[in-house]
């Protein structure tokens, strides 16, 4: 409801907020999943309803809590078949996120095939996938809900390196249900009842005491049981 927002190309952004609050639903609206009933959304000036929705999403990347995979080849997972991402793409994309690794320890390696959703992998390394899955499509925005929040200790750190390549200049929308993964973003943007309640960084944030500090301090004190 009555969303201004104006987000600078390369700019880090986390959208925090209760459940409900509206994350996923701008999420949603930028990609078309549904149309805005009021106002428009301009990517690089041109209203996203004038873009061709494969031209739009081909832009976008999109990297859930739940890592998808597909019956197939590690190669097929990454590449999809695009015949624009050569086998040389999808190795370089798998060395820049740290799944190169274990990969070439799999049946196959590249060739591996992969079990349904790849119950054969961890959780930790299905997300390495998809991570070098989004950066073989080198996407201008990338969307991150809660990408980290089921990885196992084991692959944390490959994880978080994996991130910070990723998300290497380029803009990035941040869906984050724990705080303490966006302290290091360039805005942090609170949604409440589809509504923006405020804005800024981190520090800022927790000294006006408003509704994040409100937010921080609970999951601060929840965590530390």
């Amino acid at each position: 409801h009555g969303i201004n927002l104006k987000i600078k190309r390369g700019e880090k952004i986390a959208l925090v907020g209760l459940t409900g609050a509206g994350k996923s639903s701008l999420v949603g609206l930028l990609a078309r999943f549904y149309e805005a009933q009021k106002g428009e959304i301009l990517f690089d000036g041109i209203d996203i309803r004038r873009i061709a929705q494969s031209e739009l999403r081909r832009r976008l990347g999109l990297i859930q809590q739940e890592p998808f995979l597909f019956s197939g080849t590690v190669a097929y997972n990454i590449g999809l078949g695009r015949p624009d991402i050569s086998r040389e793409k999808i190795i370089w994309a798998a060395r820049q996120v740290n799944a190169h690794r274990f990969i070439e320890e799999l049946t196959g390696g590249y060739q591996h095939e992969l079990r349904e959703r790849g119950s054969d992998l961890s959780a930790g390394q299905k997300q390495l996938l998809t991570f070098a899955r989004a950066l073989a499509f080198d996407p201008q925005i990338l969307i991150l809900d809660e990408a980290t929040s089921n990885i196992d200790s084991q692959t944390e750190q490959l994880i978080q390196e994996a991130l910070d390549k990723l998300m290497s200049r380029r803009t990035c929308l941040i869906i984050a249900h724990r705080l303490s993964t966006i302290k290091k973003v360039d805005r942090i943007v609170v949604l409440d009842k589809g509504r923006i309640k405020e804005q800024g960084t981190h520090q800022e944030l927790l000294r006006r005491r408003g509704l994040y500090a409100r937010l921080y301090r609970l999951q601060f004190l929840y965590e530390r049981g």
